[in-house]
């Protein structure tokens, strides 16, 4: 790939930790597919990671940070430029706020599950809708994940970013505007950790709440196959799995990716899967639902790269 020696020359001398060249995301992503990028870069400190954003943006190199890779889909042509896996910053720490409240503060590659664990742990309410989400902390503040009618946006208390200048400065919860699986966080921002706060509950109702959410969710979603989540944002009122069934587009199969028998808003690798069988699905979706429905559907996961 063209971009190996810019990238190599743009890093030399400063500590960002590992990189690896000419890296396929198959062996990283939940989905078991995906193209090469030119680099993936996964710091093991904050200070490293500005080091890593500053030099990428003086050499007008392009770059895109990611969390536990659970909704991303590098095209099979691969990416042209940079990933930047935050799971080395993965360090949580619980304190006591002044209004009677404790806040869990986690730097972006934290495991949601982590902070929901460490959260029981402590006998903390507030975050158990996130039982059984696989994603990472930056990411489920980037995209606002929710479930069970609450969303990120309603137990977060401050985004720490790096900016469109490198430089390193926390956000209020009020000045970031959320809405449906979006923040309003600059593109160019990237996340470097977050503060949520929670408040003392009942160790059982909230064991027994994350234990009802789990329970649903392997029964309702296709765990033994890898897969990326949901793939498109619900719609106003209508969930877009039911939508799916409804259209009986449920076990539809490209190649290796199949749209789950069990639920319709996954699709699921059998083991061979492409990124292209994967796009051509979605794609093939979308025809459908805006053909039969006038609908457009909207893609949770997002899909990066270029064509084979």
């Amino acid at each position: 790939m063209t971009g190996h020696l810019k990238i190599s020359e743009a890093l030399r001398d400063v500590k960002v930790g590992k990189v690896w060249f000419d890296e396929p995301m198959s062996r990283h992503a939940s989905l078991k597919l995906g193209g090469r990028v030119d680099a993936l870069a996964m710091p093991e400190s904050e200070d490293q990671l500005e080091v890593l954003v500053r030099r990428l943006k003086e050499n007008h190199i392009l770059f895109l940070p990611v969390g536990n890779l659970t909704n991303i889909l590098v095209r099979d042509g691969g990416y042209r430029g940079v990933l930047i896996s935050l799971r080395g910053l993965d360090r949580v720490m619980c304190s006591p706020a002044e209004d009677g409240r404790f806040w869990i503060a986690a730097q972006a590659g934290a495991a949601l599950g982590r902070i929901v664990g460490l959260a029981a742990e402590r006998e903390l309410t507030g975050l158990e809708f996130c039982a059984g989400i696989p994603g990472s902390v930056g990411g489920a503040v980037w995209m606002n994940a929710g479930a069970f009618g609450t969303e990120i946006k309603d137990v977060l208390v401050s985004v720490t970013v790096i900016d469109g200048e490198g430089k390193k400065k926390t956000l209020r919860r009020e000045e970031i505007a959320f809405a449906y699986r979006k923040s309003n966080l600059p593109e160019n921002a990237v996340i470097c950790g977050a503060c949520f706060a929670l408040s003392k509950g009942h160790s059982g109702q909230i064991r027994d709440r994350m234990a009802e959410i789990l329970k649903w969710r392997q029964e309702k979603h296709p765990l033994q196959y890898p897969s990326a989540g949901s793939v498109f944002k619900n719609l106003p009122g209508l969930p877009a799995g039911r939508l799916l069934e409804e259209m009986g587009l449920k076990g539809r199969r490209l190649g290796d990716v199949q749209i789950s028998k069990k639920h319709a808003n996954f699709m699921i690798n059998k083991g061979q899967g492409t990124a292209s069988d994967m796009v051509k699905l979605i794609r093939l979706v979308q025809e459908a639902v805006q053909k039969e429905r006038g609908l457009f559907l909207e893609t949770e996961v997002v899909i990066i790269g270029e064509e084979s």
